[in-house]
């Protein structure tokens, strides 16, 4: 019997047309009065959403920080917390997808805890285990207007990028996660359905992979499919209606189900895919050209290959949820059918399955493997991983 652990936070969440005119109220009932907001250069714009917010907030709206770069590097971040501190902030609003909730969230910690975000991150001992520092200050609240489906939305980390290293620096503060996520029909509207698909790839490969582990708890378990079921269905119709707010609206469900499975633990069971979180966030941290969902479009399928002998059993599973598992077959055959799925589907999504599709230069994968050895999931591999040789072998399968 496998022992679960089950954690949750008060969220609320607001859908459907006009769902942004529940702002005001949410922003009053956390007694906010300086409420600042946190977007980038497309919402403010090319789009009339941070006037909606601003008309929303009314008197409580203290300014806005308009300079969310993708995928958060550092000194952006940094203006952001200089400029949320200027407007004696007492509530962050991001507005935007997966940059501008995570860039909202490091400015929250930034705001309130002593020291630098190369300090506070996730340290890498070269002869132990990582160590993340414990956030221990208070922080204010956040609130998410969500414009893709990004599965940032609701998770306690917060990963940055440091410019000069060109590597991530993962923050972990449970006191981050936002009050309220509104999912607005107008809002999820204003990103493009490239933006949109990259964001529901990214979800898509995080729920087959939690699907595969070996001993997935009930209450996931539950979350996962119906996440996935949403998924198959809806990705698709993005490409065939892109101006059909139920879809996205269907691809955000998707993205809380996922990360709500997350926080049912399942003691004992720690380990997963790893090298699939590790390697594409190596990927997108290091090439401008290819975006988050990419990476994990083209390190999904290859990972489940990769820790096929070691999750078999999760993998058949995964193989059901997607329809093509046989009956008769070996736990093995149904996992290599899952793989098979995984790459057509992203296949048909119109997202790349190979490195070189995204421009990286075969040359680059011992840079790659050496990155993504720095990476917390790594340590959480089914399968474990010996060296940046054996991270070469797999590197070589997906470029």
């Amino acid at each position: 019997m496998n022992t679960v652990r089950y954690r949750s936070s008060a969220l609320r969440i607001h859908a459907g047309q006009d769902a942004l005119a529940n702002l005001g109220n949410e922003a009053a009932r956390l007694g906010a009065q300086r409420a600042f907001v946190v977007c980038g250069q497309t919402v403010a714009r090319r789009t009339d959403l941070l006037d909606r917010v601003r008309d929303e907030l009314g008197e409580r709206y203290a300014g806005e920080f308009d300079g969310v770069q993708t995928s958060s590097p550092l000194p952006s971040v940094e203006a952001g917390v200089a400029a949320a501190r200027d407007a004696s902030a007492d509530l962050i609003v991001a507005v935007g997808g997966g940059s501008a909730v995570v860039t909202a969230r490091a400015i929250v910690i930034l705001l309130a805890e002593k020291g630098d975000a190369r300090e506070l991150c996730t340290q890498y001992p070269p002869d132990g285990p990582p160590i993340s520092p414990r956030l221990m200050a208070p922080k204010i609240p956040n609130i998410v207007v969500l414009t893709t489906p990004t599965t940032a939305m609701t998770r306690a980390g917060t990963a940055i990028v440091d410019p000069v290293r060109q590597h991530r620096l993962e923050l972990f503060d449970p006191k981050t996660r936002p009050s309220t996520v509104i999912w607005d029909a107008d809002a999820m509207m204003t990103a493009s359905p490239d933006l949109t698909m990259s964001a529901a790839a990214s979800a898509f490969s995080g729920v087959a992979t939690s699907l595969a582990v070996e001993g997935v708890n009930p209450i996931a378990e539950g979350d996962l499919r119906q996440s996935i079921r949403l998924l198959l269905d809806n990705m698709p119709r993005l490409r065939s209606e892109p101006e059909n707010p139920d879809v996205r609206m269907n691809l955000a469900s998707a993205s809380f189900l996922s990360n709500r499975a997350g926080d049912a633990e399942t003691g004992g069971r720690s380990v997963g895919f790893g090298v699939v979180t590790a390697v594409a966030h190596t990927i997108d941290t290091l090439y401008p050209t290819c975006s988050h969902g990419a990476a994990y479009a083209i390190a999904t399928a290859p990972g489940l290959r990769f820790n096929a002998a070691h999750t078999a059993d999760g993998q058949a599973r995964l193989a059901s949820a997607l329809g093509v598992a046989g009956n008769g077959l070996s736990a093995s055959a149904n996992a290599d059918r899952a793989a098979d799925k995984i790459a057509s589907f992203f296949e048909s999504a119109g997202m790349p399955v190979r490195m070189r599709d995204v421009g990286v230069p075969e040359s680059d994968l011992p840079r790659i493997a050496h990155d993504a050895q720095e990476e917390f999931g790594l340590r959480r591999n089914a399968r474990p991983v010996n060296g940046a040789e054996e991270l070469m072998r797999l590197l070589r399968e997906m470029h």
